[in-house]
């Protein structure tokens, strides 16, 4: 199998995108949702989708399709992910699965394929939610996980509620909540990412299937006491909201360790926020993410005892279809197979080439990788990150993730990467899985 037209195609993209929102100073990626940087993303999904002469549209909350043939005919075989970004994150988070979604299809058509089934490209709006706190809000309000009015209420650092950037963004943010027709239009939801941990790496396996996502969630913190001159107050007389936040801390982390999950506090707001005065009120959020939902929740409840806590997010265990699981893993391990097949004949090396600037197979705390009931499919791994094919997977629609590997298993940091060979094995499996599914 020679891939040549995967790999001009993404590298095409790849280079088309491997600007916008790029910091320069630290060389990540800042999309936050409804930002400008996102807004460019958004035009870019667009162009990409005329080009292939693709029919778009935008939904009530703000999610991004383009279709090959009518869904109205018949439920389609949809892809895709989302194209913002944690801050500072890397470059593959998302923009991988949308980019490669693209090149499947021109992949599809190079070799005359027609599907009998619709097939979907899809971005979904504000899945990292690093800028209203909130993950997968896009997928969420279309599947009714998510209520509207809660979702309009939500409010960034500065102080806008989501509710008032999209009316600047030129959206009805009345017109949010589940949408039943469009989601009528998904019958199979495939979703390609980044691997966010180092599980493929020790198996010499580029690609693989997820079997679960770890049940996860953020708490929002509330810690009191009293803003004073940090000078002339003498430390007896302190009421320093720092001391019970950085006490909650090192619980967490002692208390994950004790239950066999995962946990950190990744965000914290001070007040007043003054160099030169003690903080009265601190507000933190904690994510805590496990195998096991109780030995999760457990964990949270050490934590929070004598503290004010609010649950802002909570996802519960989401196993994958087990059929729909084990055919795209099959289909996998074929496809890598001939790819595998046509590079030894070609003397091609594939492993030593990195796509560059332009991990979710994590194989932490015990998680390891099964085998799906033939020998030759791709590795199957769970992942302790979230994700839009959860969201979909948990609200009744069949879904399925392949991953690419990621070599050091570090995510959401500019560090984060894939080699080109990867990735164009990458879109060349996701072709073999579209055709496959389309078929029946």
């Amino acid at each position: 199998m020679v891939m040549s037209a995967e790999s001009q195609s993404l590298q095409g993209m790849w280079n088309a995108l491997a600007d916008i929102g790029r910091d320069g100073r630290t060389g990540g990626y800042r999309r936050d949702a409804w930002s400008p940087a996102d807004l460019e993303l958004r035009a870019w999904f667009e162009q990409e989708a005329d080009r292939r002469g693709l029919d778009r549209h935008e939904d009530r909350n703000g999610n991004l399709w383009a279709w090959w043939g009518d869904p109205a005919s018949r439920p389609g075989v949809v892809t895709g992910s989302h194209l913002d970004s944690v801050r500072d994150g890397g470059a593959f988070d998302g923009p991988l699965g949308v980019a490669s979604a693209f090149a499947a299809i021109d992949l599809l058509r190079e070799r005359g394929c027609e599907p009998a089934r619709p097939v979907g490209v899809v971005c979904f709006a504000d899945e990292e939610g690093a800028r209203f706190g909130v993950p997968c809000v896009g997928s969420r309000l279309l599947t009714g996980l998510l209520d509207p009015r809660r979702a309009r209420g939500l409010i960034d650092d500065a102080g806008d509620t989501l509710g008032e950037v999209l009316r600047r963004a030129g959206r009805d943010p009345y017109a949010l909540g589940r949408d039943g027709e469009t989601l009528r239009r998904v019958g199979v939801f495939v979703e390609l990412h980044v691997e966010q941990g180092r599980g493929l790496a020790p198996m010499d396996a580029p690609i693989g299937v997820a079997s679960a996502i770890w049940p996860h969630g953020r708490w929002r913190f509330e810690f009191h006491g009293r803003t004073d001159h940090a000078g002339t107050t003498a430390l007896n007389d302190r009421e320093d909201a720092m001391l019970p936040f950085a006490a909650a801390v090192l619980a967490a982390r002692e208390a994950a360790r004790e239950h066999g999950v995962v946990a950190t506090f990744g965000k914290v707001r001070v007040a007043p926020g003054n160099a030169n005065a003690i903080p009265g009120r601190v507000t933190a959020w904690l994510d805590a993410r496990g195998a096991d939902e109780a030995a999760v929740r457990r964990m949270v409840a050490e934590v929070a005892e004598r503290h004010e806590v609010t649950c802002e997010s909570w996802i519960p265990l989401v196993a994958f279809d087990v059929a729909l699981r084990d055919r795209v893993a099959w289909v996998a391990g074929r496809t890598v197979k001939e790819i595998g097949a046509a590079a030894g004949a070609s003397g091609r090396k594939t492993a030593k080439r990195k796509m560059k600037e332009t991990g979710d197979g994590k194989a932490v705390n015990g998680m390891s990788p099964q085998s799906a009931t033939d020998p030759d499919a791709v590795p199957i791994l769970p992942t302790g990150a979230g994700h839009d094919a959860g969201i979909l997977a948990a609200a009744g629609v069949p879904s399925a993730m392949l991953f690419v590997r990621n070599p050091t298993g570090v995510s959401h940091s500019p560090e984060e990467h894939a080699e080109a060979g990867d990735c164009e094995t990458g879109v060349a499996v996701l072709a073999a899985v579209l055709e496959d599914l389309c078929a029946g």
